[in-house]
């Protein structure tokens, strides 16, 4: 309730098949069960999705991350959008912890496409009302959609994680220069000096150059939004090593983990791996030194906020992270 007023129906949950498990965490935080549905994929591809529960005039959220297999997410979301608005649903959230196609965010060479604000109008033209997304690759995107929504950050909860182990020594390391806003924020909330890793394209090919900053004798927080197939991260762990780093750590929200990232970071030794859960890790793909966050009760804080009609930056502020 906002200022004793309710504002929607009583609060839904549905989960698409992109993100099971972290669907199941924010349904045990929130104490609301997930509805039932079903979804068929039907031999010649296409999705038929159903609801085996009424959501007329309810609160839905749709949980359903955009991660691989990517455009069959983006369908499932766009369809259980329709199901649900055709089903006379109160409000639609489409909650996305992960948001495909980020990196097409502007036409940065001759007819190409803008895919992220492609991607964006289809949800909306599905008839979501709201989004919710965590850590855009960049920030304007969230002005590609034509309706309300928040951006979340779950640095803070990797900045909490990192306070609380209290490295001695340690350096901030952005992946590459594109990121280094985001590494300055994360050095001062820890309080630490921060580096960046240089990087020159010839051609290309990206080649590593120089550290900017102090890294020898330290230990190094290597920081980026996503770990994709892990070369940035592994070349970054490569080049503070050669600069005279002694333990390397990486830390990311998004592990899509592509291709052969995982054998990219066992063979690049950190001495921790720290991400989130807003994309599934299956057990083949976790290593022995990898330290996953789980965002469950931190949306469901959030989702709840929402639904009430209560601050989020406020719900956020005062958000204790259990580790």
């Amino acid at each position: 309730m906002a200022n004793g007023l309710k504002i929607y129906g009583e609060i839904a949950l549905i989960a698409g098949s992109g993100n099971p498990e972290l669907a199941q965490e924010i349904s045990d935080a929130l104490g609301v069960p997930l509805l039932e549905r079903s979804i068929t994929v039907f031999p010649n591809e296409n999705i038929f999705i159903q609801l085996h529960q009424t959501v007329r005039s309810k609160d839905v959220f749709i949980i359903q991350p955009t991660c691989s297999p990517v455009n069959y997410n983006v369908m499932e979301l766009l369809i259980m959008i329709d199901t649900v608005r055709r089903a006379s649903a109160g409000r639609i959230t489409a909650v996305m912890p992960f948001f495909a196609y980020a990196r097409s965010d502007k036409k940065d060479m001759p007819r190409v496409p803008i895919t992220a604000r492609l991607v964006a109008d289809l949800i909306y033209t599905a008839g979501a009302d709201r989004f919710m997304v965590v850590d855009l690759h960049a920030g304007q995107i969230q002005g590609f959609f034509n309706m309300p929504g928040d951006e979340l950050s779950a640095f803070p909860l990797l900045c909490a994680y990192f306070q609380r182990k209290a490295i001695p020594d340690l350096v901030v390391v952005a992946a590459d220069l594109g990121f280094a806003k985001k590494a300055r924020n994360v050095a001062e909330v820890l309080d630490v000096p921060v580096a960046f890793i240089e990087k020159r394209r010839v051609g290309a090919e990206a080649h590593d150059i120089s550290v900017i900053g102090e890294v020898k004798g330290k230990n190094v927080l290597i920081v980026d939004d996503e770990c994709d197939q892990g070369t940035t991260m592994c070349e970054g762990a490569r080049i503070v090593r050669e600069a005279g780093a002694k333990d390397v750590y990486a830390c990311f929200v998004h592990p899509t983990f592509s291709r052969n990232a995982v054998q990219n970071l066992a063979a690049a030794d950190f001495k921790e791996i720290v991400c989130t859960n807003t994309q599934p890790i299956p057990p083949q793909k976790r290593l022995p030194n990898m330290h996953i966050i789980h965002l469950g009760p931190w949306m469901a804080r959030v989702i709840h906020a929402v639904h009430q009609g209560d601050s989020v930056g406020a719900t956020l502020q005062s958000y204790e992270p259990e580790f």
